[in-house]
């Protein structure tokens, strides 16, 4: 990563701080709204379909950005009550859709936007949200193609971003470094949540490419634009600890302990403690996440096995466990990131059989 791409144009968007105090105060009129008309006030208007699909939209954006899988849970509990109350609408059945690709319920998810088309709903929003699902799944080529035809229709901010995701997923780094450059160039709005995602995306690449420094100078402009996101946070203390800075790792991730129920971030935090000796507490750590990822992937299975059986692979040292996750993962989905997590899991089984007397 050169210095000159360190000094692109930094578009001026609201506070991140600012910012999550709206989408709280957003979330909240619109909870507020849905409640007493639940309890049956005479004077609270039901929300409308869109205002409904708008307030899953923002539980499942403070979910990402806060860490918090109770947003993702009451997103999916609403999205299913708004198609229950309008069954062939499709801004309903779109939001459902991007609640259960969110917890990776992916059959779904699109049966749904096969629905939502069926009713109506706007071609291109469908065909951004295929893409999503497909390139989680790891077709990468018709990701392209659809990301592609979004992007000869109308080149803007979100579909430069979504091609250079799809190319750091590809492992085409010059190309998506390219393009999360030119998705920032054409940044026009003044939230500063997409371009921390975006920062946080390209961090992704280059720590899997391993190149800690970029990866810990993008997870940093995302922390700058938003400095609750707790994503860019977990994998800034990951980072750190890789560096050889275990108590660095530890002060970013104690506070994102307190604010999020994602057990990662109790998971790294035992790693990081560990790494500073202090083995009692590490331990606490480790049991609390072993007992949040056991609640999690009975409720959501596609989109916690994964991390589960990594969690067993290294933190929670039970290769046997992580084994079975790594295998229940695979049976979802047959992409190359499933496939690595299985033959770690059986490496590592096979070294303790090895060592077993």
């Amino acid at each position: 990563m050169t210095g000159a791409s360190r000094q692109e144009c930094e578009p001026v968007t609201t506070s991140g701080t600012i910012a999550i105090t709206n989408l709280h105060g957003q979330i909240d009129g619109l909870a507020v709204r849905l409640s007493r008309a639940d309890t049956g006030e005479t004077s609270a208007a039901p929300l409308t379909v869109a205002q409904g699909a708008s307030l899953i939209d923002l539980l499942n954006l403070r979910g990402h950005i806060l860490g918090r899988v109770a947003d993702y849970e009451r997103a999916a509990e609403l999205a299913e009550r708004l198609v229950h109350v309008a069954p062939e609408d499709g801004t309903a059945l779109l939001a459902r859709a991007r609640t259960r690709a969110t917890l990776h319920r992916f059959a779904e998810a699109v049966a749904d936007l096969g629905a939502a088309g069926r009713s109506g709903a706007d071609e291109a929003a469908l065909d951004a949200e295929r893409a999503v699902v497909l390139q989680v799944l790891g077709c990468y080529a018709d990701a392209m193609a659809l990301i592609r035809t979004a992007a000869e229709r109308q080149s803007d901010f979100t579909t430069l971003a979504a091609l250079a995701v799809l190319q750091a997923e590809r492992r085409e780094v010059t190309e998506a470094e390219r393009l999360f450059g030119e998705a920032r160039r054409h940044y026009q709005g003044t939230s500063p949540f997409p371009l921390a995602q975006l920062d946080f995306r390209r961090g992704v690449m280059w720590y899997r490419e391993g190149e800690l420094d970029a990866a810990r100078w993008c997870y940093e402009a995302a922390r700058r634009r938003v400095p609750d996101y707790a994503p860019a946070l977990g994998h800034l203390a990951e980072v750190e600890l890789l560096r050889g800075a275990p108590q660095a790792a530890v002060a970013l991730l104690r506070p994102l302990t307190w604010a999020s129920d994602d057990p990662e971030y109790a998971s790294h935090l035992a790693a990081a403690l560990h790494a500073c000796d202090r083995f009692q507490e590490a331990n606490q750590w480790r049991e609390r996440a072993a007992a949040g990822y056991d609640e999690l992937v009975l409720r959501h299975p596609e989109a916690y096995a994964d991390h589960a059986a990594d969690f067993w692979l290294t933190v929670g040292a039970d290769a046997e466990r992580g084994i079975q996750l790594a295998l229940q993962n695979l049976a979802f989905r047959q992409t190359a990131r499933a496939h690595a997590l299985f033959q770690r899991a059986v490496l590592a089984q096979n070294r303790i059989a090895q060592t077993a007397p």
